[in-house]
């Protein structure tokens, strides 16, 4: 009982500064069908959708002291899993959006989550206790593992019930799951200990396997053999081995280019004030897409036609075919994962990193915002000036410098 107390008070003992604390980021985050305004038709927010918090042991062995051989020792624990802070495809944390996802899932659940890319120890981890009294142990560290899933959510435009039109926070196209955990925590429990239900501390008592044979039998001091649960249970929390990065596999797939786009007729600027995205360099085949004015020399380089254009709910998905040069917008597929990667154009193909949301302001305006399909990333510039190469953000650029005007010529 003693321990099971010790044990308790042991808790949080090492607070990443990496960990999000539960504050008001759930009343900062749009709600669906909340509403927004035309600078924010080029960001998105997440939306958690389903949540689930698992207490985990990291780390275990098991124990015995003896009577004569109490007090404070050093245990070596073995690896038991290892936890990644992910979001997305992706498998990682970049950008503002993995961020805020985390950040809204620690304020929703009221819990201090990780919201960088981190990981619990693979390796094995020494806990030092204070072995009160004689017993078989499961000396461990543990945490809460949090999971789930998310949503995206963007503005556009809503015609309501009286046929007015008005701009929403809706539900956008995509979704992805996240993986996050708590503090730390490290302690040591026995069989007859009573612990909280639910706990890190109840989730290490059920791994000493209390009702084995290895529980009832006499040891001698120190290190005790896994059992055969012990052993199961390492197996079973072992991740799946990854072929690499999302990026890496949408490369190894990479699309046959193809010719024949159905573009619709009319072609468009998409401009802020007096400086329509343009393919930057004709020279340069690496190049990007950039902020430039129009001239009489631009030769269609900052036009585009809208091909193979799709709607859904009231969101336009199309591709963004470049007059001048031929080729279609794009993130280059090694990018993909990249905050802030340019956006280029390549020879157009039935790929949905060239494939593109479009977020409309309600009629009688020509404000859009732009988000990639793959990546879900918004596209946006840095600053107004010419030459600002268009980047993708993944929360978009929240001050409205992703909306853009889409201006027929």
């Amino acid at each position: 009982m003693a321990v099971a107390a010790t044990a308790v008070a042991a808790m949080s003992l090492a607070v990443s500064p990496a960990a999000a604390t539960p504050t008001s980021t759930t009343a900062q985050t749009p709600a669906p069908g909340g509403t927004c305004t035309a600078a924010d038709l080029g960001t998105r927010h997440p939306y958690i959708k389903t949540s689930e918090v698992s207490p985990t042991i990291t780390h275990f062995k098991g124990w015995y002291v003896t009577q004569g051989t109490t007090g404070y020792q050093s245990v070596t624990t073995s690896t038991q899993t290892t936890i990644s802070v992910s979001v997305g495809l992706n498998g990682n944390v970049q950008g503002s959006f993995a961020v805020e996802t985390l950040g809204t899932v620690g304020a929703m659940l009221g819990l201090n989550v990780q919201v960088d890319y981190s990981s619990t120890s693979s390796v094995s981890s020494t806990v030092t206790w204070n072995f009160n009294q004689p017993g078989y142990y499961g000396v461990y560290k543990g945490t809460k593992k949090v999971t789930g899933t998310y949503g995206s959510l963007n503005c556009n435009r809503v015609q309501q019930d009286d046929g007015s039109w008005a701009l929403k926070w809706i539900e956008g196209p995509g979704s992805g799951s996240f993986t996050t955990y708590t503090t730390l925590e490290e302690g040591a429990v026995r069989c007859q200990d009573k612990v909280p239900a639910g706990s890190i501390m109840a989730k290490a008592q059920e791994l000493l396997d209390c009702g084995s044979a290895t529980a009832r039998a006499k040891h001698p001091a120190g290190a005790v053999a896994p059992t055969a649960k012990q052993k199961r249970d390492r197996l079973a929390q072992r991740p799946a081995p990854t072929s690499g990065t999302s990026a890496e596999q949408h490369k190894a797939t990479e699309p046959i280019a193809r010719a024949d786009l159905n573009c619709e007729p009319g072609a468009y600027k998409i401009a802020v004030p007096d400086k329509p995205l343009s393919w930057g360099a004709p020279l340069l085949a690496a190049d990007g897409v950039r902020l430039r004015p129009s001239t009489i020399f631009s030769a269609h380089l900052d036009n585009w036609r809208l091909c193979n254009v799709t709607e859904h709910n009231g969101v336009l998905e199309a591709s963004l075919w470049n007059w001048g040069n031929g080729g279609c917008a794009t993130i280059a597929a090694e990018n993909a994962a990249t905050e802030q990667a340019v956006v280029q154009t390549a020879p157009c193909a039935e790929d949905d990193l060239q494939r593109f949301y479009i977020y409309r302001d309600v009629p009688g305006s020509s404000k859009i915002g732009v988000q990639n399909k793959y990546t879900g990333s918004m596209m946006g510039h840095d600053r107004y000036a010419d030459g600002e190469f268009i980047r993708q953000y993944s929360s978009g650029r929240q001050d409205g410098t992703g909306t853009y005007t889409l201006i027929g010529v």
